[in-house]
């Protein structure tokens, strides 16, 4: 006769499975490295292809960055950048080069569609952060076993701040890909004992040349990095002998060849422009002040990490302990070298946006891995036990700041989502309740798979079907119906970069007496008018004598100006000239 099991052991034994299940594939897939890299791809895939292809194009950075690298296409200059009828004088060419290789490549395959396709522009983004991911992993074995680094890998991997920058066409998942570089080369060249630090032309190739990118893709950001970390380093050391396998002037000449051929020939075509707005306007200004209205106080990005690490800033809020109390270790000290200073550096600067230190994550990740390897979290035991329960709670809270968002600006009530989001809650309440009983490792994975299905549901799911929030893609597809070319189209005073990119660099952004203007020349002309300004556009077109209808009245939210809008779209009924 079958004993019964008392139902407390059952329980115990079902909170146990998943976690215990999820380390034995950690521990499987340490074993060997083509196993560990083909994990940590496909965790990047599930959490950053989501939402990748269908989410509408990101007002303001991603637009602009698109449009400036189509309007390279469309004139074939790939040294000025320009942005619709504008200089855009802000970010060096490295994120345009590549984002127009790969739309160049695909149009080999779709055909000319690929101008306007958004996930061609994203590419080298999500192929940066996927190669970020491995670079953690490569970086944190100078320091901790394959399975210690799997672990530190998969923490990036679940980062919500990364996943962001996955998806979206601008600079940052890139920059983040070459800082990493570097500090793994550079993490090479320091553990390495003084007697055998000779010159390595393989670390020297790839600290410089991963610098040069970083240099091309956003100017002195990756120096901001790299820079602060070696000195901080060499006080520490009282010395900076740990550069010469680097060998730093043969390198810098390398770097200096790599980068100088563009800013000497975008200096030569803007006569200096360039520098001006660049390093005198955009950089300074965000410094000096709060550019763009993002101004936050110091201690900004340390309250901002326990929503764009997590899950992973659990883990490592649980590892400061072990950190501080190991701080002069060489493997400690130098994540920390790579941590701290441009942490401050960015505490300090006025401007504040979440991104800037995403580069420091990665020395996060490989601390909290560093802590756990050597059995530092579980010294501290239970002391640190109520971090865990942030999964849940900053889960829930997500949840329903997402259903709310969904239900007032989506169509419907979204039933493929809530399930995802359920079911997400509760591996995140799993992972906290069983973390006594499996330790950091099972719980942390648990809770990744947790986050994992909350991504589904968000970028998957609910963004796209906010229809209110996409105002731009709305308009186009009017536009496409109507079959209007872009120069026969003026807006005001909508006048986003998304509304360029989707409709086309030749869209007059103007005032209602212009846009009235356009539509009396007549032939297949549209106007999109905002409610607000609807009576000055038709005192100008009445004044014209203007024959036209509306065709569609266009209502959303605007997310940067923080408003609903109504926009009319009116249509020349004039015979053309």
């Amino acid at each position: 006769m079958a004993i019964l099991q008392p139902a407390s052991d059952k329980r115990r034994a079902f909170d146990l499975d998943l976690p215990q299940r999820l380390v034995g594939l950690l521990d499987a897939a340490s074993e060997r490295h083509g196993r560990a890299v083909l994990l940590l791809v496909a965790v990047a895939l599930i959490a950053f292809l989501p939402g990748f292809f269908n989410l509408s194009p990101i007002d303001r950075d991603e637009a602009r960055f698109a449009q400036a690298t189509k309007q390279m296409l469309e004139s074939g200059n790939y040294v000025d950048i320009r942005f619709h009828t504008q200089a855009r004088h802000k970010k060096p060419i490295g994120i345009y080069w590549l984002q127009a290789a790969s739309v160049k490549a695909g149009e080999a395959v779709i055909g000319p569609s690929a101008r306007a396709s958004i996930w061609l522009y994203r590419l080298p983004s999500l192929f940066a952060a996927i190669g970020a991911v491995l670079l953690t992993y490569w970086t944190a074995l100078v320091f901790l076993s394959r399975r210690g680094a799997l672990f530190a890998a998969l923490m990036m991997a679940g980062c919500v701040l990364l996943g962001v920058e996955a998806r979206l066409a601008k600079t940052d998942a890139v920059l983040l890909f070459t800082v990493i570089a570097t500090f793994g080369a550079l993490a090479r060249a320091y553990v390495r004992p003084p007697e055998a630090r000779q010159g390595d032309l393989t670390l020297a190739l790839i600290f410089w040349t991963a610098l040069a990118a970083g240099i091309l893709v956003k100017g002195p950001v990756a120096p901001l990095f790299v820079g602060p970390a070696i000195a901080a380093l060499a006080i520490a050391d009282r010395s900076g002998g740990f550069l010469r396998p680097l060998k730093p002037l043969l390198g810098l000449a390398w770097c200096l060849l790599l980068v100088l051929p563009w800013f000497v020939a975008i200096y030569i075509v803007t006569d200096g422009a360039f520098y001006q707005h660049a390093v005198g306007v955009d950089m300074m200004g965000k410094v000096a002040e709060g550019a763009e209205g993002h101004w936050g106080p110091p201690g900004t990005y340390f309250l901002a990490a326990w929503g764009t690490f997590w899950p992973s800033i659990v883990v490592a809020a649980m590892a400061v302990p072990y950190v501080w109390r190991n701080r002069r270790e060489t493997a400690v000290r130098f994540l920390l070298c790579w941590l701290v200073p441009s942490w401050v550096i960015f505490e300090i600067a006025v401007t504040k946006l979440p991104h800037y230190v995403l580069p420091v994550y990665p020395a996060l990740a490989i601390l909290s891995a560093l802590a756990i390897e050597r059995g530092g979290l579980a010294r501290a035991g239970s002391r640190l036990a109520g971090f865990v329960w942030f999964w849940p709670g900053f889960a829930v809270a997500v949840s329903l700041a997402l259903g709310g968002a969904y239900l007032y600006f989506g169509s419907g009530f979204g039933l493929a989502a809530w399930p995802l989001l359920l079911l997400g809650v509760v591996l995140l309440w799993w992972a906290a309740r069983s973390f006594p009983r499996v330790g950091i490792e099972g719980a942390f994975l648990t809770a990744l798979a947790g986050a994992l299905l909350l991504y589904l549901a968000a970028w998957q799911v609910m963004l796209p079907q906010m229809r209110a929030l996409w105002i731009s893609e709305r308009l186009a597809a009017v536009v496409r119906q109507q079959g209007c070319p872009a120069a026969q189209v003026a807006s005001f005073p909508y006048q986003e970069p998304s509304l360029v990119f989707l409709v086309g660099t030749q869209i007059n952004y103007g005032l209602p007496n212009e846009a009235a203007a356009l539509l009396k020349k007549g032939g297949c002309a549209l106007a999109f008018i905002d409610e607000r300004f609807t009576p000055a556009f038709e005192k100008h077109a009445n004044a014209l004598a203007l024959k036209y209808h509306a065709v569609a009245t266009i209502s959303g939210f605007t997310y940067n100006g923080g408003r609903p809008t109504s926009i009319t779209v009116f249509r020349s009924d004039e015979a053309g000239s």
